[in-house]
């Protein structure tokens, strides 16, 4: 490729920010189509130290996975106002952004919409409904008008001003919504493929046996069921999203101007 005077340019490796609200979330099915496309993931494990990118100049793209804790959770976790105005800017300025579960509460947070605590609990493998907007969306197009997924929330929140519905489901009606060209939240956990969930399965058994009594012993059937459409529809969506990733470009200097 080269620029409009003739002089060459290389191509950047795709630089993606992870803010990890969570220890140990894991990518999953997200981290595999990062893979493919040679992307350099940046951690910021948030939960640990509260420290977040600089800028937005240093990364192509912004993730912001999910966590146990509210889009709304300032006295105990303080970082949140700056992440929300952090996924704000990356937006604003064109750059893919992706919210998962927690994730997409903080974007409808940003982009001036109402988080609901406690209202919307779903948790293990769900059918998803796609809107007519979604069926035309580059992110759920391949999906066909429903596909199975896993989940694990207890809020949700309104649609954002200026936003398109992809998806819904009887208890969340907002399951994933796009701003703009390439900012989009999933309440739903994409990325969590049966290696996430067996992970998730092995760290918070208490967790889960009191929010959903009997899903630990029948998660080997439901997993047998369930799973690898889900991981399909999961790997789906994690192309599709790293699809719109815009890489910069930097033009190459000759040896006789270097």
């Amino acid at each position: 490729m080269v620029s409009s005077d003739g002089r060459p340019y290389q191509e950047e490796t795709m630089r993606v920010a992870v803010i990890e609200n969570m220890r140990n979330t894991g990518l999953g099915s997200l981290a595999a189509a990062l893979d493919e496309a040679g992307a350099e993931i940046e951690w910021f494990r948030v939960w640990q130290d509260g420290i977040l990118p600089l800028d937005i100049s240093g990364h192509d793209a912004l993730v912001v996975l999910g966590g146990e804790q509210s889009a709304l959770d300032d006295e105990t976790h303080p970082y949140l106002p700056e992440l929300a105005r952090l996924t704000r800017r990356f937006g604003d300025a064109g750059k893919a952004v992706l919210g998962i579960c927690l994730g997409s509460q903080i974007l409808a947070r940003a982009y001036g919409a109402d988080n609901h605590l406690g209202i919307a609990r779903e948790f293990g493998w769900h059918r998803i409904g796609v809107t007519a907007e979604g069926r035309a969306d580059p992110l759920l197009s391949a999906l066909g008008g429903e596909f199975t997924i896993f989940e694990w929330h207890a809020d949700t929140f309104s649609l954002p001003e200026g936003a398109v519905r992809l998806a819904s489901s009887p208890v969340a009606e907002n399951q994933a919504f796009r701003i703009g060209r390439a900012v989009y939240g999933t309440q739903f956990h994409f990325e969590a493929n049966l290696d996430v969930v067996e992970q998730w399965k092995a760290e918070f058994p208490d967790t889960i046996a009191r929010i959903a009594p009997g899903w630990l012993e029948k998660h080997a059937e439901l997993a047998a069921r369930h799973g690898g459409a889900a991981d399909a529809a999961g790997l789906a969506i994690a192309r599709a999203w790293v699809s719109l990733i815009e890489r910069e470009e930097v033009e190459m200097l000759s040896q006789a101007s270097a």
